[in-house]
């Protein structure tokens, strides 16, 4: 018989979420136990899998007070100069936002935020958690089942193992198996798309400037990629089709592929030429009904699985962990306390549930094209631009500034 493992915090899932929210607790002086399916080997050294991160400045800030950000090379890390916005062949002048000159949080010169690539921040924050003590990283195993009882979640692996601790965190996903475990329900929307991302080299600068735009049946954006060293600049293509058209997309020779995503782009940054694997992702965004249940406590995307068209859901998994250790520290020292995580809830529904459903809504508006959608996309853009106000605070939620 097995015997059972004590610990303060089990974190199910290893991804970025689950292992910043173990540095979190670590820090705290709680000891974490992070169970998570794939092998060490894979999150020493995770694959590429196309997604660049765009990170705010509140996030860099938080990679740097625990070590994470000196583990990314230099070389990888693209600043984010310039964020552009247009909608389709009706043109109208495009939406553009600068990051300010200068201000209390971000002195002159500092970009709107920071690209890198997602596979180099996950090696970067396992390598800081195996050197962090209080931290026990369970690879190779999952979380099967837990009960609670009013002094502990006792929580069953896989392997047949126990762990009993004061607070059980589900950071497993979209599709998260701890909220499912919790009953915890979800809004699930399906925009019945899929995305493709992938690499591009082209001759064209980007100037680090992020493009995307809307126009009949798809949405793109290519994101700026720090040089490689080859000839010419890099950027992440982000293209959103239906399943079908992703699908031929991935498994079409170099050279249509190419040519096709070239004239997808209108050639704006010339010619493209693919020099990565591509990558598909079913497009859905999550929004779990309750953050929290009984020794129980959801972040990342089992919290909040954001359409990728803000960027920010990296940045809303650091906010959310932060949050949560921020309030259970302020508490009564027991790491499961129902009144902060109570708080927990609140504070992290009122950062993240405005800017959701305005997602989901932009998402739905931009990628219609019947009826009168086109010509509000237009009008839209053309009134956001002319309102000063409006391009700051959207600025500043794209920087979340200190």
């Amino acid at each position: 018989m097995q015997q059972t493992v004590m610990s303060d915090v089990v974190v199910a899932g290893g991804g970025p979420a689950g292992l910043a929210a173990a540095l979190s607790f670590a820090r705290e002086g709680w000891a974490v136990h992070v169970v998570e399916p794939a092998p060490h080997t894979v999150l020493a050294s995770p694959a590429f899998d196309g997604r660049e991160i765009a990170l705010t400045h509140h996030t860099v800030h938080w990679l740097k007070q625990y070590g994470v950000w000196e583990e990314i090379p230099a070389e990888a890390i693209c600043p984010l100069d310039v964020a552009r916005v247009e909608s389709g062949s009706l043109g109208g002048p495009p939406l553009i936002f600068h990051a300010p000159q200068q201000s209390e949080a971000t002195p002159e010169g500092e970009p709107l935020g920071y690209l890198v690539a997602n596979h180099l921040i996950r090696r970067a924050l396992y390598h800081v958690v195996r050197r962090t003590a209080g931290i026990t990283l369970c690879c190779q195993e999952r979380v099967a089942g837990y009960h609670t009882t009013r002094e502990a979640a006792h929580i069953q692996l896989a392997s047949g193992g126990t762990i009993q601790a004061r607070l059980l965190v589900g950071a497993d996903g979209r599709f998260s198996a701890v909220r499912e475990m919790a009953g915890i329900g979800a809004i699930v929307h399906d925009f019945g798309m899929s995305i493709l991302v992938c690499r591009m080299r082209h001759l064209t600068p980007h100037d680090n400037t992020a493009l995307q735009w809307f126009s009949e049946k798809q949405t793109i954006a290519l994101l700026p990629v720090a040089s490689d060293g080859g000839m010419g600049d890099v950027s992440s293509l982000v293209l959103t089709l239906p399943p079908d058209e992703i699908a031929r997309l991935r498994s079409a020779a170099d050279e249509a592929f190419n040519a096709e995503i070239t004239q997808r782009t209108d050639e704006r940054l010339g010619l493209l030429r693919v020099v990565s694997d591509r990558i598909t992702y079913p497009l859905k965004a999550v929004y779990a009904h309750r953050f929290h249940g009984p020794r129980v406590a959801l972040i990342g995307d089992a919290a909040v699985g954001m359409h990728p068209i803000t960027a920010h859901g990296f940045n809303f998994g650091i906010r959310g962990q932060e949050c949560l250790v921020q309030e259970l520290s302020a508490g009564s020292g027991d790491p499961g306390e129902a009144a902060a995580l109570r708080r927990f809830e609140q504070r992290h529904r009122r950062a993240t549930f405005p800017l959701f459903t305005a997602t989901n809504a932009i998402a739905v508006a931009y990628t219609r094209d019947d009826g009168p959608f086109p010509l509000a996309r237009r009008a839209g853009l053309m009134l956001a631009n002319r309102l000063t106000p409006f391009k700051r605070a959207v600025t500043r939620m794209l920087m979340d500034p200190i």
